[in-house]
């Protein structure tokens, strides 16, 4: 069922009002997709498994208490993968190697290169060290 003109004119109304108050959400979640955050999602599942292993691999010779929160870690990351592979889909892997292909791998990864080096670069107009 459409929206009614007025209904229509107070979304717009919303939407011009976050852009406002706070443009860096309203990027954000313009960019946002399920795709992105479930592979992002993945990424993050994926150091947590190599955690895991590093941790098992290290704390064996330790402890074998120690060195099963490894693997418990392991675990717990493996289904992470898994749930959000499955949000993630064949239609969203299609999507984001089209991405991949069109855009760039930098893209895809979320620029976090670029994302340090904005947080880390200083203005021009305070004095340098």
């Amino acid at each position: 069922m459409p929206l009614s003109e007025d209904e229509q004119r107070i979304l717009t109304e919303i939407e011009d009002h976050l852009y406002e108050s706070d443009p860096a959400l309203a990027r954000e979640v313009s960019q946002t997709t399920i795709y992105t955050h479930a592979f992002r999602n993945l990424k993050w599942a994926t150091f947590g498994f190599l955690c895991g292993v590093v941790l098992m691999v290290a704390l064996l010779s330790v402890s074998f208490v120690f060195a099963f929160v490894g693997f418990l870690l392991m675990l717990a990351s493996v289904l992470w993968f898994e749930r959000n592979a499955r949000k993630l889909g064949s239609a969203g892997l299609e999507q984001m190697t089209a991405n991949m292909r069109g855009g760039g791998l930098r893209d895809v990864m979320g620029g976090a290169g670029a994302k340090m080096r904005d947080r880390f670069n200083r203005p021009e107009d305070q004095p340098g060290e």
